[in-house]
C-alpha cells in the first residue's frame, strides 16, 4: 500500500491536482475534501494529474466522479492525465473512458 499524496498547483487554465500513491476506501475521502477549497472559475479545467496514481478501487473511481460532479457544479471541464494502464483499463470497462477528458501527457512535465 502506498501512502496518498495529493499536491495542488495552479496554471493558467486551471488547478492541476497531483494524486500519488493508492485512491482506494481507505484514502478516497481525502481528494473528496480538498474539494469545497478548490477555487473553480467558469469555462477553466481541473485536471487530475494521475502519474503517480499506483491503485485505483472503486472508492477511488467514485471520487474521480465527485471530482467531475464538482467541477461541473462551476461550470468547468475536469481531464485526467497520464492516466496508468490499470486505472485506465477500469475506466473503460466502466465507460468512464467516455465521460472523462483524458490527457496522454503529465502536465508536471510541463514549465
Amino acid at each position: 500500500m502506498s501512502p496518498l499524496k495529493i499536491t495542488t498547483r495552479d496554471v493558467p487554465t486551471g488547478p492541476v491536482l497531483e494524486i500519488l500513491g493508492d485512491l482506494d476506501y481507505e484514502t478516497a475521502g481525502r481528494l473528496r475534501e480538498l474539494l469545497p477549497g478548490l477555487v473553480l472559475r467558469p469555462g477553466q479545467r481541473l485536471v487530475l494529474d494521475l502519474a503517480g496514481l499506483t491503485f485505483c478501487d472503486s472508492s477511488g473511481i467514485t471520487a474521480l466522479i465527485v471530482v467531475r460532479n464538482h467541477a461541473q457544479a462551476a461550470q468547468a471541464d475536469v481531464a485526467l492525465a497520464a492516466v496508468p494502464d490499470h486505472t485506465l483499463r477500469v475506466l473503460r470497462i466502466v465507460g468512464l473512458d467516455q465521460i472523462f477528458a483524458l490527457l496522454p501527457d503529465s502536465p508536471a512535465a510541463q514549465p
